[in-house]
């Protein structure tokens, strides 16, 4: 769903574009967000987290994460045992439950 309103950016952009050529470089700005939603998530198994950002990735397993932290309106954030926050992208508090049943019980349902 977040793609097609990249694609409603998009036409949308056209318009200056089509007006004045020389803000044709404004259509890039449609193709980063695209592979922000392409690259940005949160894997999840019974061994480890993978947090997936544009330009790389990170994967720590679960008993390195002391907690999970969140605050209004924003994703879930790993408390590690160095002391270190991690972001999980696309973890919120509604979707816990997945992640619950995805580590295996070691992230307690809030909703039961």
């Amino acid at each position: 769903m977040a793609h097609f309103a990249v694609g409603f950016l998009a036409l949308g952009l056209l318009i200056p574009v089509l007006t004045w050529p020389l803000t044709a470089p404004l259509l890039v700005v449609p193709v980063l967000l695209s592979a922000l939603i392409a690259r940005w998530r949160t894997v999840a198994d019974a061994r480890q987290v993978t947090v997936r950002t544009l330009l790389g990735s990170r994967s720590v397993d679960w008993d390195e994460i002391a907690g999970l932290g969140f605050s209004r309106g924003a994703w879930a954030r790993a408390h590690l045992h160095d002391g270190e926050r991690l972001r999980l992208p696309a973890v919120s508090f509604a979707t816990l439950p997945l992640l619950t049943e995805a580590s295996g019980g070691r992230v307690p349902n809030p909703y039961r």
